[in-house]
């Protein structure tokens, strides 16, 4: 009898433990079951209830008064299937690689439909990449295709909402089912729920969305993109606070956060707890209710406390004075505070779970940020006290990094969205010949040879991924940027290169030239720029000379100075017009302080640049003065990477222009120079006697500073959105230069010699 009930009591217990399992979710849905779990289930805070909040509306919210409800995990799902049908998509399986290959990498934009409403933010997307190296106005050579129909806002309740879009895509003929294409986003879904819905099917295609969800998110696939403003500026941008400012050793406040409070709703957990931090001294953590249309009819028995305390505090100055700034959630995942952070110098500690953060595929923000989560909301203020001086300025380093070399202007965030979007490996076997890719492709070959793509640490370190050409080199010791860091130095021989023009014979001063230079003992080889319309001379008519001597021919245009040639073998490339004048002394000079100064220009003929108030431009000038910020390729010694980096790094249409300009190519290399290295050239010493090329020949750039009508600087400058030239007032000199001792006591004395 015992044992029957045992069994009975056995069977009875595992039908009931088997309901629940297969019909639990259904039975809690029962008065009986689900009374004591409601308790259990309410969401931290517990004193956020719906009878003491009541219902708190931003301005694009309806002011009913009613909570709306939350969405069932089957909306959640409907709404996501909705899209993201090809939720599956990879780069192998959604993304034609053999267009690629056969064109190369070139992005086609669609043309806007007359009348049609863009907002002036799409309008900057789409300027950022057809003033890119990467634009085609041939949709038939395009490997990636983008949209003219504005994609950014798709809240139904925004006025910059563009309705009846899949109406619009499928006529286009190149659509092919979003195959190949790319779609911007900013802001998905609308109130209450603030989804990822974008109202339209965007097929095959690739996302670039700002507040991605991680869960939606499909690695090597899309592309998370950052929260940006509508002022943010097209190209250029402000530099980081730190570049402005002297870092100081400690700033005011630890921790703080300046924003708005959203008494109900998706996103009001974590900022309706944030007032539990603040202690009003090193940390500063306010919230208001001042926003949206009936906030009085709204507000709770905090509001007017927090308006007033809220009043007290300047946003900036909080910004510029805090080492942390807590980057919560809104109605969305993503925020403008976060780029703010990034460019004060605020390290970011991030309360947005699911956030995928922006180019989370190249960056790494664990250098930068503190990831929190929002469930540990009130153990924030211990966690940043732990972490130690030297992080921390290790973290704000990095975010004035992160701020110059990816966001601080839409240009960049477009550009590096187009290069981690054509970095993935998609690479299938068949397609994987290089033959069938054109040399002068840099970007595709990232995708179609994942061995030729940048590794993480360029995107991570100074310059960064876009100033750092895979095509050149995926090796970090091979660009001259790293030599320090790697403990390593650049290779002991130069190559010249003298650009001949002027003439069609051998004159005197190419003679002596060629002769002056093959005598230093660290030339390797001497290569002469042909960009005459005549044939050169036949070989018997060049000197002899102890180094071979190669002739290339070339087109008359300044730009080809710069191409990255295949005869250059070494690191250091010696740049010179035919009509230099120059010593073996002084090039030997050059040469070895270029060698401790690898990742700048060291030359003899100088500029500097000035802000000509009066006519609200940028000059250079060549008088003589202590300033410089330029040193002509005239006579200069430089890495070779430089010129990879003009021909694939800049825009057709800047090369163009140089040409067009005809003494333009020496600033444009050196505000190149300054744009990577942030640094200015350096000027060596040179023979009292020599001129400075230029002051009678525009070959030499001296052009450049001296003729009104050309703008060159200015014209450039407008390109780059900012003055990069960062000037200077140190020469270099010979130990015991001019100094009153033997002659013979000098390695270089040829110097100082007529």
């Amino acid at each position: 009898m015992q044992t029957r009930t045992k069994y009975l009591f056995l069977t009875f217990l595992a039908s009931w433990l088997l309901l629940f399992l297969l019909g639990g979710a259904r039975l809690r849905r029962f008065p009986f079951f689900s009374g004591r779990r409601a308790e259990a289930r309410r969401s931290w805070p517990r004193w956020a209830e719906r009878s003491v909040l009541p219902s708190f509306a931003g301005a694009e919210e309806p002011q009913d008064g009613r909570v709306p409800p939350g969405p069932s995990p089957r909306a959640w799902r409907a709404a996501r299937r909705r899209v993201y049908r090809g939720s599956r998509c990879r780069m192998e399986t959604c993304f034609d690689a053999a267009r690629c290959a056969r064109r190369g990498f070139k992005v086609f934009v669609y043309p806007a439909a007359p009348g049609a409403a863009v907002s002036g933010t799409y309008l900057k997307i789409l300027a950022a990449i057809e003033r890119s190296r990467y634009y085609t106005a041939d949709p038939e050579a395009a490997c990636l295709f983008v949209l003219g129909i504005d994609t950014l806002d798709r809240d139904h309740l925004s006025p910059q909402y563009v309705p009846n879009v899949d109406e619009k895509i499928q006529g286009f003929s190149l659509w092919n089912g979003g195959r190949n294409h790319l779609i911007f986003n900013l802001y998905s879904g609308t109130w209450p729920n603030y989804t990822e819905e974008l109202g339209f099917d965007i097929g095959q295609a690739m996302l670039a969305k700002a507040s991605f969800y991680a869960e939606n998110f499909r690695p090597g696939f899309d592309v998370s993109i950052p929260l940006f403003p509508k002022d943010h500026p097209q190209s250029g941008g402000e530099p980081g606070w730190l570049y402005q400012h002297a870092l100081l050793p400690k700033r005011k406040y630890l921790l703080v956060f300046k924003g708005k409070r959203y008494l109900t709703g998706i996103g009001s957990g974590t900022r309706n707890a944030l007032h539990h931090i603040h202690n009003g001294q090193d940390i500063v953590s306010l919230t208001t209710c001042k926003h949206g249309k009936d906030w009085q009819r709204h507000k709770d028995a905090r509001c007017d406390r927090d308006n007033v305390d809220y009043d007290k505090f300047d946003y900036q100055e909080l910004l510029h004075n805090s080492t942390f700034c807590i980057i919560p959630r809104g109605r969305r995942l993503g925020s403008f505070r976060f780029l703010e952070a990034l460019q004060a110098a605020c390290i970011p500690v991030l309360l947005s779970d699911g956030w995928e953060l922006p180019f989370s595929e190249v960056l790494d923000w664990g250098r930068a940020a503190v990831v929190g989560s929002e469930r540990l909301l009130l153990q924030m203020p211990s966690a940043v006290r732990r972490i130690g001086l030297e992080r921390v300025l290790a973290f704000q380093q990095q975010t004035q990094f992160l701020w110059d070399a990816y966001f601080s202007s839409v240009d960049k965030i477009v550009h590096t969205t187009l290069e981690v979007s054509a970095a993935r490996p998609c690479c299938r076997r068949r397609l994987c010949r290089p033959e069938r890719v054109s040399p002068h492709t840099q970007i595709i070959k990232d995708r179609l040879f994942p061995h030729r793509s940048r590794a993480r640490f360029f995107w991570n370190a100074l310059p960064g991924g876009l100033l750092t050409l895979p095509d050149f080199s995926t090796r970090s010791g091979d660009f001259p940027f790293y030599y320090l860091q790697q403990g390593s130095s650049p290779s002991d021989k130069f190559t010249a290169l003298i650009r001949a023009s002027a003439s069609a014979s051998l004159s005197q001063p190419i003679l002596r030239l060629i002769q002056a230079v093959s005598r230093s003992q660290y030339c390797d080889q001497i290569l002469v720029l042909w960009s005459c319309e005549k044939p050169p001379p036949p070989p018997e008519k060049w000197p002899q000379t102890t180094v071979p001597v190669t002739i290339i021919h070339g087109r008359p245009r300044l730009s080809e100075r710069f191409l990255p040639f295949p005869e250059i073998r070494t690191d250091a490339v010696l740049s010179l017009d035919e009509d230099t004048s120059l010593s073996t002394s002084e090039v030997d000079f050059a040469f070895v302080v270029w060698r401790s100064f690898p990742e700048r220009i060291v030359g003899f003929p100088a500029r500097s640049h000035f802000w000509d108030a009066a006519r609200q431009r940028w000059g250079c000038t060549a008088a003589g003065a202590n300033e410089l910020s330029m040193v002509l390729t005239a006579a200069a010694v430089y890495h070779r990477y430089y010129h990879s980096l003009f021909t694939h790094y800049l825009p057709p249409a800047l090369r163009e222009l140089v040409d067009r300009l005809a003494t333009c190519e020496d600033v444009l290399m050196n505000l190149l120079v300054a744009t990577v290295t942030k640094l200015p050239p350096i000027k060596v010493t040179q023979r009292k006697e020599l001129r400075e090329p230029g002051e009678q020949q525009a070959a030499a750039g001296g052009a450049a500073c001296s003729s009104p009508p050309h703008d060159c600087l200015d014209q450039l400058v407008g390109w780059f959105g900012y003055m990069p030239l960062v000037s200077s007032q140190l020469r270099l000199d010979p130990v015991l230069f001019k100094d009153q001792v033997s002659i013979l006591r000098k390695k270089y004395r040829h110097l100082e010699k007529p």
